[in-house]
């Protein structure tokens, strides 16, 4: 009797690993050579609810998107525009507030390597992006940074640290060059 009951548990866990293996293939297949190729915004959202991202609300997505690890762990809120060639990974999770606008080819990491370690394991943490903030063109969040509400990434600028709600940042590790005007702003996919 003990046998069986330890047989059928092995047979349930055996059949449980090939659905996650499937489940996992699919998804990168969605990730990999559906959504960035995919023509219309409509089709892109559609696919990336498929691949278990949270969508609060509509929001626009330019071709070319590459999202790493949607499973429940990317949670874009309404309004959020995205442009061409951005890559999203939300391996470690990643949230991206209201209204906030990430530009062609940008890059939000939550995950990388520690590179002192002997078997270069992977380390990363969750990345927020605030509301209304906007990531500008080809600039480069790391693991584990939150930009505040309202603030400015610029272009090429890599970004280590958090950023103060309404501040601006920019270059080589990106520092804060200014600060935006406090004002009421009313802008995004609608």
């Amino acid at each position: 009797m003990a046998l069986q009951h330890t047989e059928r548990r092995t047979q349930v866990n055996f059949f449980m690993n090939i659905l996650a293996v499937i489940r996992n293939i699919y998804r990168d297949y969605l990730a990999e050579w559906r959504l960035p190729y995919t023509k219309t915004n409509r089709g892109r959202v559609r696919i990336m609810k498929r691949m278990g991202v949270t969508i609060n609300g509509p929001i626009a997505v330019r071709k070319g998107l590459e999202i790493r690890g949607g499973g429940g762990q990317l949670v874009i809120n309404q309004g959020v525009s995205i442009g061409p060639g951005v890559l999203l990974d939300a391996r470690k999770g990643l949230v991206i507030g209201e209204s906030a606008v990430i530009a062609y080819q940008a890059i939000i990491w939550s995950l990388n390597h520690d590179y002192n370690d002997i078997h270069f394991v992977t380390k990363g943490a969750k990345t927020t992006i605030g509301k209304y903030a906007w990531v500008c063109s080809r600039s480069i969040i790391l693991p584990g940074v939150t930009v505040g509400e309202y603030a400015v990434v610029a272009s090429g600028a890599i970004v280590t640290k958090d950023v103060p709600p309404y501040a601006i940042v920019a270059g080589i590790p990106a520092k804060i060059v200014g600060y935006r005007e406090k004002k009421e702003y009313d802008y995004g996919c609608k």
